[in-house]
């Protein structure tokens, strides 16, 4: 069974949400809290749903996104 993990690099987000647009399992959403550089950044809210499709990462104009997938 595979094991997916998704990496954001909260300090770094600018909060433009276009990962939350591109998540088809709608796993991501935007934090309430303000990171660093003072933007609400993207934040996973249920891994054990991530499929691993990287659409995330793809979409992230910052890179700051890392899909991994891993064998349980």
């Amino acid at each position: 069974m595979k094991k997916n993990k998704v990496i954001i690099k909260k300090d770094r987000c600018k909060g433009c949400g276009l990962c939350v647009v591109e998540c088809k399992q709608k796993i991501i959403s935007m934090s309430e809290e303000v990171n660093l550089i003072g933007y609400h950044p993207a934040i996973i809210t249920d891994m054990s749903r991530c499929t691993g499709c990287t659409l995330c990462a793809i979409s992230c104009p910052e890179g700051i996104i890392e899909v991994i997938r891993e064998e349980e």
